[in-house]
């Protein structure tokens, strides 16, 4: 579908990547990954039309449409939540005015057997065609899907723009991208501003989208959920997996130890080549091969290694300070703000040592209690701070409050007492500050490298309480890892608001579930809660649909038999429908299963030499040729029910 052929850009002399090509396919679900600095972003952008090439080009068949989500925007501002999401939808709009303003100047003409009337009626017809086709008779009802499955209440709608934040607003940005449903959606971190619910919701839809789908994002479960093939760009060239993420960690580790194996023969070679230089150079009778040598050197392609530093954290944090047994405890807890009730009568318990994490939909009032526990906002009701509790208090604007001014290291030695102040270098490497990275000035540092810094600092301090609200927040994922092996290791309290659930998992045993302004406890990890999350959003989809039955029995034994029997029919149409794409899945997975085995013996030939490589590379082509006329059918399937979902609206009102 899309082809990117040879592509190279540069800012300012430096080489960001370097002559790289791959095609997106239609279907394709793909993860770009990358060190922070790689050009993921960048891609991207090249990609949807905003980055110009240094050399080379990308080729967008004509027709193409893409959608482009970036991390950060220029927001439009003045408008209702709904009426900015529709206004993704101008040519709709426009034609549904047409027909609004055609039926009524039908209504008001008595003419009927003029030449006008007749030309109003075919305007008329034509006009609802073109509605029809280009889903109008849809688009409201999936518009009120999609931003309530991004957090939007009902009673949002209708609210300005300006009421909200600028990650609701982003939410409205990606909710109008994923309406227009174009043939590639590009996203560059679109988990930053969506709470787990958000999030798997947003992963459901994605999986299932017809188009391509090429994402950045930090959060490797929504990663392996969504994506089959994984690109990374790496050291200005680009690497091409067909496989989710998890699987590439494991692919690109052998890859980097290959790589390495090739650079230590390179160096011992260079080393060699030098020694016979810097030996020989000054003796006429091997002056050609001395000359030889240096031409070799200068013509050798050096190897370089993107190795990640994946060194484990060896140092241990000072121990908590020993605190009472009951931590936090609150009774009766509510907190408004002006005639909002945010929180109201939270009754909580927190023992020593515990580790609990805070999920639930933004605006529920996870940051809300943390500030509360903290002393940083007044409540109504009871709130005990255990004996000897010493707060340590993590905010999503954390970094902010680091002094610019001043080095990596000086911010780190200002709060390092004792022993520590000599394994303040071992403890900044722990955490990938290196070499010169110590002298650097905190404000040139990137988002993630403020928010490793400040984490430092907060665990030198003699905290037995850490609240952390959003720590995650501009980490990479090697990053992430390792804060997370940090805060494992730690002996105090620790209450952690996250949307990230790989780094939810393992890290606390205890969930805390905000929703309709209090809270639930779930015991286990993050994985227990959301299956049981799962479970009662399943139990209230079939509470659903008895009370539906029950009105059908209703209507059953109404006047209007012949509707009823229209309607079943009906339904039936749509069950057959249903079961010949489930059908037609089940083989398009068989077929993908076959194709990923002959995909894994082309990529292993020194373990299969007794294949015929002609026989095997026919069942290849065999076996793509299938998954097509698989595909096509689906498609017609799915055109189907959506035909007959477009009649549902109609028939049911």
């Amino acid at each position: 579908m899309i082809s990117v052929n040879q592509l190279t850009i540069e800012f300012g002399g430096f080489e960001l990547f370097k002559n790289i090509s791959f095609f997106v396919n239609s279907n394709d679900k793909i993860g770009l990954t990358g060190k922070n600095g790689a050009g993921k972003t960048t891609l991207l952008k090249a990609i949807a039309g905003l980055q110009k090439a240094t050399k080379g080009g990308i080729v967008v068949p004509q027709g193409t449409t893409i959608g482009y989500l970036p991390q950060h925007m220029i927001l439009n501002r003045g408008k209702t939540v709904i009426d900015e999401t529709l206004s993704a939808f101008a040519d709709i709009l426009y034609i549904e005015n047409e027909i609004n303003t055609i039926n009524h100047q039908i209504i008001n003409r008595t003419d009927y057997e003029s030449d006008d009337y007749m030309n109003l009626i075919n305007q008329l017809t034509e006009k609802n065609e073109q509605f029809n086709i280009l889903g109008g008779n849809t688009l409201h009802v999936n518009v009120e899907q999609t931003l309530t499955g991004l957090g939007f209440s009902k009673s949002d709608f209708n609210r300005q723009t300006t009421e909200f934040s600028g990650g609701w607003m982003m939410r409205i940005e990606l909710a109008k991208i994923l309406l227009r449903q174009p043939d590639l959606i590009l996203l560059d971190e679109p988990t930053n501003h969506l709470d787990i619910v958000s999030i798997q919701w947003l992963e459901d839809y994605l999986k299932n989208y017809k188009g391509a789908v090429l994402l950045v994002s930090h959060d490797r479960v929504f990663l392996d959920n969504i994506t089959k093939r994984t690109v990374e760009i790496s050291l200005g060239k680009l690497y091409d997996y067909k496989v989710s993420y998890s699987k590439f960690r494991i692919l690109r580790k052998e890859r980097i130890e290959q790589q390495l194996a090739a650079y230590k023969n390179q160096q011992k070679k260079i080393e060699e080549t030098t020694q016979f230089i810097n030996r020989f150079r000054y003796q006429a009778t091997k002056a050609v091969q001395v000359q030889s040598r240096i031409k070799q050197l200068k013509k050798m392609n050096i190897i370089k290694i993107d190795v990640d530093d994946v060194s484990s954290i060896k140092f241990r944090f000072p121990s908590a300070p020993r605190s009472g047994l009951v931590v936090v405890e609150t009774k009766h807890l509510a907190k408004s703000f002006d005639d909002k009730l945010i929180l109201d009568d939270i009754n909580l318990t927190i023992e020593r040592g515990e580790h609990i994490s805070f999920v639930g939909k933004n605006g529920e009032g996870k940051t809300t209690l943390s500030k509360i526990i903290c002393g940083k906002l007044q409540h109504d009701g009871d709130l005990k701070i255990g004996h000897n509790v010493n707060v340590g208090y993590f905010a999503q604007n954390q970094t902010d409050m680091l002094d610019k001014s001043k080095t990596v290291f000086q911010t780190i030695d200002d709060v390092a007492v004792g022993d520590i102040r000599t394994k303040i270098r071992d403890i900044l490497a722990t955490f990938l500050f290196r070499g010169d990275d110590i002298d650097k000035k905190v404000e040139v540092l990137s988002g993630g490298e403020k928010a490793r810094l400040a984490f430092i600092r907060l665990l030198l301090q003699p905290y037995n309480l850490l609240v952390l609200d959003e720590p995650t927040n501009h980490l990479d994922i090697q990053s992430k890892d390792i804060i997370k092996q940090a805060l494992t290791n730690y002996t105090g309290t620790l209450i952690v608001v996250s949307h990230d659930r790989y780094f939810l998992d393992g890290l606390s045993e205890k969930v805390y579930e905000f929703k309709d302004k209090n809270i639930k406890q779930y015991l286990g990890g993050i994985h227990e809660f959301l299956e049981k999350n799962r479970i009662a959003s399943f139990k209230e989809l079939e509470k659903k649909l008895k009370e539906t039955k029950v009105d059908a029995g209703k209507n059953q034994n109404s006047s209007n038999k012949l509707l009823y029997k229209k309607r079943k029919e009906f339904e039936r149409k749509i069950n057959k429908v249903e079961n010949n794409i489930k059908k037609s899945e089940s083989k398009i997975a068989e077929i993908e299963k076959d194709i990923a085995e002959v995909d894994n013996l082309f990529s292993n030939p020194e373990q299969n030499t007794n294949l015929d490589s002609n026989t095997l590379y026919k069942k290849y082509e065999w076996l793509k040729n299938e998954l097509k006329k698989e595909m096509n059918i689906w498609e017609e399937f799915n055109h189907e029910s959506e035909n007959l979902t477009a009649q549902k609206q109609e028939f049911y009102g």
